[in-house]
């Protein structure tokens, strides 16, 4: 992925020298806290490309809603200067130039979503985000959270290396992003409660294939306007979404699939949404919850 030299973004906030300390922790059911150390891996790894992890963790572990975190207002950061942040605003400013064409064409304007980068733990609109969950975006204050030592755990650990995949994890968090200024996280969330929570699990898998779908949009206009990729990137990011469907992850953790338990797609079906995105280019066709 030739992304060096491109533009690179100004809603980008590094945290990183952030002190860790000082943020509890989601709390669930009746108070009590729940220790990442005591999850099995299976529901950790279930994480890594969540909508929102700790509705995700109430979710599974039968609690109740985020708790949210009280935000301080910020001093405006410097812009990074080491490669993976820079990688990330690169990337993130080309999602700010395609989807505001985008919402331009269909005559809307977009309010692009802040990168937020951190170490260990940082306080959200969500609750406690932490590095443990991997990427995710909090719709309570519209920001995509990531800990750039995420970028090393997909290629070494989940088996996903390569610029692009990277790219990916960034394009489908910006995805959520979009369904939350066009209403369809709040649709889904007005859901809680009204449903089992295995119909919840299904709503929560087609948030997520609309998610990798929107990435693959993203990637289409980013190819057409820039010509960065070639196919081993490509390929890269299909790999990507094969490595985090919830049936490699739950296989590769317990050795064996709980299919009312996916939060967020089979393997196949990423790889199909966000091949679908990719393929065509349009919004509409990423319509995951009219799809059988």
């Amino acid at each position: 992925m030739k992304w060096e030299g491109h533009e690179t973004s100004q809603n980008v906030e590094d945290r990183r020298g952030d002190a860790p300390g000082g943020a509890r922790g989601p709390r669930l059911g009746g108070g009590r806290g729940i220790g990442l150390g005591t999850i099995v891996i299976a529901l950790v790894a279930g994480w890594l490309f969540g909508i929102n992890p700790m509705t995700v963790l109430g979710l599974l572990s039968g609690g109740g809603a985020d708790v949210p975190v009280a935000q301080q207002p910020r001093e405006p950061s410097a812009a990074p200067t080491d490669r993976e942040a820079v990688f990330a605003s690169t990337v993130l400013r080309d999602t700010e130039l395609v989807w505001a064409r985008q919402f331009q064409a269909a005559g809307a304007s977009y309010q692009p979503p802040k990168l937020v980068l951190f170490r260990g733990a940082t306080p959200t609109a969500c609750g406690t985000g932490q590095s443990a969950m991997g990427p995710f975006y909090c719709p309570g204050d519209g920001q995509v959270y990531i800990d750039l030592e995420f970028f090393d755990t997909l290629s070494r650990q989940l088996g996903a290396p390569g610029d692009f995949a990277r790219a990916y994890v960034i394009a489908h968090e910006v995805g959520h992003h979009l369904q939350n200024v066009m209403g369809i996280t709040a649709k889904v969330d007005a859901m809680r409660g009204k449903v089992s929570q295995a119909q919840m699990n299904a709503l929560s898998v087609r948030v997520e294939l609309q998610a990798d779908c929107l990435a693959g949009v993203w990637a289409h206009h980013s190819q057409k306007g820039k010509g960065w990729l070639d196919a081993a990137d490509i390929e890269a990011g299909l790999n990507a979404a094969s490595k985090i469907g919830d049936d490699t992850l739950q296989r590769a953790a317990q050795g064996r699939v709980v299919p009312e338990s996916f939060t967020h797609g089979t393997s196949a079906q990423r790889v199909a949404w966000f091949k679908r995105g990719l393929d065509g280019g349009r919004i509409d066709g990423c319509d995951s919850f009219a799809a059988r």
